[in-house]
């Protein structure tokens, strides 16, 4: 193997997080047409699962309303690592917790796990600023919010 291709890990590079690391989980279903032509799941497509993994749980709990809501949650910053791949057709299980609480943001973190692993195959993050729906200024997090955040923050 070349010295490009070395598969040695890089010193201060994201390491694979075990299941027991998150809070709560969905599970999402690959699609034919995630795949791309190197055989596995486009990278683009993980960040779609991110959105999905976060927002269902957040609507599920009541904690946000996507149709009425006076808040609205704006991605701001987002990121991942990837460690193993995934394909079609397999199933991915989501992992959620929550890094950071602020007045009007929150950092979620995401962990991708193929069905069963106990090791993510990526892990990453991002950051939602809440935002009134109609001006688009930073508002303070709901109570109903915050109660489910908390829920999914870690120590």
């Amino acid at each position: 193997m070349s010295e490009a291709c070395s598969s040695t890990p890089t010193a201060g590079r994201a390491a694979p997080q075990p299941r027991t690391s998150y809070r709560a989980f969905r599970s999402i279903s690959t699609r034919w047409s995630d795949n791309d032509v190197y055989g596995h799941v486009n990278n683009v497509v993980y960040y779609s699962w991110f959105d999905t993994a976060v927002n269902a749980h957040l609507i599920e709990q009541g904690a946000l309303d996507i149709e009425q809501g006076e808040v609205i949650g704006l991605v701001v910053e987002t990121q991942c690592n990837y460690f193993a791949p995934l394909v079609f057709p397999q199933i991915v299980e989501a992992g959620i917790r929550v890094a950071r609480i602020g007045s009007s943001s929150v950092r979620y973190e995401v962990g991708l796990f193929a069905q069963g692993k106990t090791m993510t195959a990526a892990a990453g993050h991002f950051i939602h600023v809440y935002v009134d729906r109609e001006t688009r200024r930073p508002c303070a997090l709901p109570s109903r919010l915050l109660d489910v955040l908390q829920s999914l923050k870690i120590t």
